[in-house]
């Protein structure tokens, strides 16, 4: 299956749809877009909602944190994702994981109502 993704402007978020088999390339090019859409729109709130098919692999999840720190995604950023695939659940906490280790921002929820009430919080809790 091919990949595809959606981003718009909520308002308060920036709301990225994804779906389809998953690897280093695919999240290059999404996270690209998804940084420059919080830059266009001053707005450093992510909502991620993803159905993968074939997650990312141990070692792409581990140099997606570099990604992130070379397309500007830090501290500033909220980044709320649910994984609809229960099978691909593992994968995505692994690379919650890998992001939190390394002090980059990402945490990952069971429903896009608990991501979205998180993410529009005042707090990290």
């Amino acid at each position: 299956m091919t990949s595809s993704y959606t981003i718009t402007f909520e308002g308060d978020y920036i709301k990225v749809l994804s779906d389809g088999d998953k690897d280093l390339e695919f999240a290059t090019e999404l996270w690209s877009e998804v940084a420059k859409s919080c830059r266009e729109h001053d707005c450093f709130n992510v909502l991620g909602i993803a159905e993968t098919d074939s997650p990312m692999s141990t070692l792409d999840g581990y140099e997606l944190a570099q990604v992130f720190r070379d397309l500007g995604i830090v501290e500033n950023h909220r980044i709320a994702w649910v994984e609809l695939n229960q099978e691909a659940k593992h994968a995505t906490y692994f690379i919650e994981t890998v992001l939190s280790n390394r002090g980059l921002p990402g945490r990952l929820f069971s429903s896009a109502a608990e991501a979205k009430e998180w993410l529009l919080s005042d707090g990290n809790a």
